[in-house]
């Protein structure tokens, strides 16, 4: 009897036509495709989630081109492998069949700089093909050198359509039994557009129902057999980042069911409550700013009370804060003027303190006018000291902060506007002196 062979390698695609899902690379006239019918390998990267297919087409690809396949995991490997993967090019390269050589890296990601420049000299004289494949975003993951050497190609996760394609193809194999269409629906959501995953229940729930001898297998049996339904989430990829995006978006956009949705899409995939805590006081300093201040101390409590309470209690204080700050009133003149005067102090020179701003806690610094002229706001008018000027010499008033005329920053763009006219009158009363 010969050795087991799992499911997902039963049904890996022997050819392109074979192939489920990216038609967008993989159609007739699409960029993949027509790498592959050019007869010319071409160094890639292969940018997308878990269980599309990276691997497959790397193999197809190899397979297209009669060259040898080499697999290196960057999650296992090391300069030794590709060491070793240089070697065997070489050879291949100066044999009796003068071979091409695919070198197909998964997960490059994990390699760091100097592993991932040890490629570049051989994809630069042809010695082999550079395939990588990554979960995360080349352009942050992966050396600009090796980027500019290949093509990028981003998989999608597999359509509803595309797993079921899948289920099909493993009950024509007789792989599974049948299924209820509801069963079918279920299980598919579960894969959440993974092959891998979908391949793999399938394979576990193959074996339970020959073992209680079903012919038919339920939704009632699936939800008995799977459990809560778990969720496919990188907490640390792609989805990740795309996600607190989308949250972030929706308190930007005042709609809180829409942020309490990716608050708790968030939350249900396992990302830490703390993270989620961190980011709500960020959104309520970045967005709404002095628009609503207490927005800000709303989102420093729901932290404590999460601290208190821990889980699940304590993600009620986290609802409470993504929905309040959905409904505030919104502002980012306080993000905009601080941006405005780093990129200011950024380009522009150091300028010295005017003496009348400058400490002067010494006798010595006294005499040499340190804080002479000061005027001390507090014993003025209204307590504001109008025509002071509080910024370097010479220097124009920036304008970085700008309020807009929503919340609490109506009354301040009001009061700004009084002051600059009281400022405007003092000037015109004590007129600079001529030199």
């Amino acid at each position: 009897m010969g050795l087991h062979q799992p499911l997902a390698e039963v049904l890996r695609p022997r050819t392109l036509a074979e192939v489920v899902g990216q038609q967008h690379v993989l159609g007739p006239g699409m960029p993949l495709r027509l790498a592959f019918e050019s007869g010319r390998p071409h160094s890639c990267i292969l940018w997308g989630p878990p269980g599309v297919g990276k691997t497959t087409i790397a193999r197809l690809m190899a397979d297209a081109f009669d060259a040898q396949f080499i697999s290196i995991s960057a999650v296992l490997g090391g300069v030794k492998d590709i060491r070793d993967a240089v070697e065997r090019a070489q050879a291949a390269r100066d044999g009796l069949m003068q071979q091409r050589t695919l070198v197909f890296v998964d997960e490059v990601h994990r390699f760091n700089k100097s592993q991932q420049d040890a490629f570049l000299p051989h994809v630069e004289s042809g010695l082999f093909t550079f395939i990588g494949a990554t979960t995360e975003n080349p352009s942050f993951e992966v050396n600009s050198a090796l980027l500019s050497r290949a093509a990028v190609y981003v998989l999608q996760p597999l359509s509803a359509d595309d797993l079921k394609q899948i289920v099909a193809l493993a009950q024509s194999h007789q792989a599974v039994p049948a299924m209820e269409s509801i069963a079918i629906d279920r299980l598919v959501a579960y894969a959440d557009g993974d092959a891998r995953k979908l391949l793999n229940t399938l394979e576990t729930l193959a074996m339970a129902a020959t073992q209680e001898k079903l012919q038919e297998i339920t939704d009632a049996w699936l939800l008995k057999v799977l459990g809560e339904r778990m969720r496919r989430y990188d907490k640390g990829g792609e989805q990740f980042y795309d996600t607190i995006s989308a949250l972030h978006k929706s308190v930007r956009g005042s709609d809180p069911d829409a942020a309490l949705y990716w608050l708790v899409r968030m939350l249900d995939g396992g990302a830490d409550p703390r993270y989620m805590a961190r980011r709500l006081v960020r959104m309520a300093s970045e967005d709404i700013g002095l628009a609503d201040p207490r927005a800000l101390r709303l989102a420093l409590d729901a932290a404590e009370v999460y601290e208190r309470l821990g889980s699940p209690e304590g993600e009620l204080g986290l609802a409470e804060c993504v929905v309040y700050l959905a409904v505030a009133p919104k502002s980012n003149a306080v993000y905009k003027a601080y941006n405005a005067a780093k990129a200011w102090v950024k380009q522009d020179g150091t300028r010295p303190v005017p003496m009348h701003l400058r400490n002067a806690p010494t006798q010595l610094m006294k005499q040499l006018d340190y804080g002479k002229g000061y005027r001390y706001a507090h014993d003025e008018e209204g307590g504001f000291a109008a025509g002071e000027r509080y910024l370097p010499d010479g220097m124009a008033d920036p304008g970085f902060y700008e309020p807009v005329e929503r919340g609490l920053e109506i009354k301040i763009a009001q009061k700004l506007r009084d002051l600059r006219e009281r400022n405007a009158a003092a000037d015109l009363s004590h007129p600079p002196s001529a030199e």
